[in-house]
């Protein structure tokens, strides 16, 4: 296309830079074709539709069109570079049109600069050897996971003597919360049980109800988060008068058929037949992580290849404003200073946009592909770890496309891992439960 000319300015490691020069003619005519599209129903004061004479037309919206056939042209010498040459992008390109002040009569230059996919080198898989931990659901086990969900749900009963209220505690209350000294709808409530530690009310709520004895006042000072659901409370801080009637003490239930009802089984053995599948899939599951962590581990030994920058600091931030967010819960906005990175953070980047490369290659060259339906399920799934607030995490979901490309990613890798593992060496090494909640526990401790 003689009207746009590429020519490569920089070619540095993974670094590339072009230079873009688009015709004046070309440019011109693309103004033309746009500004006769316009011209049937252009309405300017003083003149009929379609009737503005072609100078007070590129008067009135020569601005606006101007900018948009830019864009069209950007897009088109980038399309054109892309389908002329035989690597892909690592990063999205970065565009400068160094003509602020273009004449009619001047050619466009433009200025692309952008970082490439690196080449991802073979590695035979085969001599990769892993152990697969596999657990016998024992009678032990079944017994802790049934005295787990007797105390899930407890009943309820006073203390005997004056306690002050502690986690786990229910105590019964009056309150009235106030905003700016008026009380508000929805803000007062008589007789409410709430059982402390549960993270039912408003963060820093409970927590100022420790040690309360029954009778005792207390008032609870506490600031609404920012994305509140009730707008006109979010970040707006409030007072809340506490007035306990009781402080209940948590009794866990008896381990009978009634329990396994409450759960939807018919009885306690058919509760227990349920309790070992579940365990099963939740040790299966463990022993798929770890699995998938000695992998990782005995890739970075085997993968090496010249690492894009941008894609490394940006993944080193991500890092970082994570890592901030977990060091500090009650920060649930992004309201903060900038979080700097430290060579921890750049390390473990470099690790994940190592093998996140390679990954994507193998699932490039298998033609892995993530349908509507498995996206879906590991919604779902996902959904199900937030209780109560199910269809608000969909919803949030549903509207962040951002949200979706990473649980589409989390599938991709999914299946990629799946493929790897059957294509390495894996030994079952039989272990006990407790054994595999240790390395469950040293999992948690190290990040992928």
């Amino acid at each position: 296309m003689a009207n746009i000319k590429i020519t490569e300015t920089l070619n540095s490691g993974l670094k590339r830079q072009y230079s873009i020069v688009v015709s004046a003619d070309y440019l011109n005519k693309k103004l033309d074709e746009d500004f006769a599209k316009i011209q049937p129903d252009a309405v300017v004061e003083g003149y009929e539709k379609g009737q503005v004479p072609e100078q007070v037309l590129k008067e009135k919206f020569g601005g606006k069109v101007l900018g948009k056939v830019m864009q069209e042209i950007v897009d088109e010498s980038i399309k054109k570079h892309f389908d002329e040459i035989d690597h892909s992008a690592a990063t999205q390109p970065q565009v400068v049109i160094k003509d602020e002040n273009w004449q009619k009569a001047d050619d466009i230059h433009i200025e692309m600069s952008y970082e490439v996919l690196p080449a991802i080198p073979e590695v035979d898989l085969s001599h990769i050897r892993l152990e697969k931990m596999v657990a016998t659901i024992d009678e032990a086990s079944i017994d802790e996971a049934l005295g787990n969900l007797s105390k899930a749900q407890p009943d309820f009963k006073d203390y005997e003597e004056d306690t002050a209220a502690q986690n786990g505690d229910q105590v019964v209350m009056d309150f009235v919360g106030k905003v700016d000294g008026k009380a508000f709808e929805g803000g007062t409530a008589q007789d409410y049980p709430l059982v402390l530690g549960s993270g039912s009310f408003i963060p820093g709520f409970e927590d100022q109800l420790l040690g309360i004895k029954a009778q005792e006042v207390r008032n609870v000072k506490v600031t609404f988060p920012e994305n509140y659901d009730a707008s006109h409370l979010a970040g707006k801080p409030a007072i809340f008068e506490c007035t306990i009637k009781t402080i209940r003490q948590p009794i866990p239930l008896e381990i009978n058929d009634a329990l396994a009802k409450k759960f939807g089984a018919k009885d306690l053995n058919d509760l227990r037949t349920q309790v070992s599948k579940s365990l099963e899939l939740e040790y299966a599951d463990v022993a798929r992580a770890v699995m998938k962590r000695d992998l990782f581990s005995e890739l970075e030994k085997l993968v090496s290849f010249e690492l894009p920058p941008t894609l490394v600091e940006s993944e080193a931030q991500q890092i970082a404003h994570q890592l901030w967010h977990a060091e500090n819960p009650e920060v649930t906005d992004h309201n903060h200073g900038e979080i700097d990175t430290t060579d921890a953070h750049k390390l473990l980047a470099e690790r994940r946009v190592c093998l996140g490369l390679f990954l994507a290659d193998i699932g490039d060259k298998i033609k892995v592909k993530v349908s509507d339906a498995e996206l879906q399920q590991v919604i779902m799934q996902q959904a199900r770890q937030y209780p109560g607030k199910q269809q608000e995490f969909l919803e949030y979901v549903q509207k962040n496309p951002q949200m979706q490309q990473q649980l589409r990613a989390t599938v991709f890798e999914d299946k990629v891992v799946e493929h790897v593992f059957d294509q390495v060496t894996v030994t079952e090494k039989n272990t006990t439960t407790a054994e595999l909640q240790q390395a469950l526990r040293a999992l948690n401790e190290t990040p992928l």
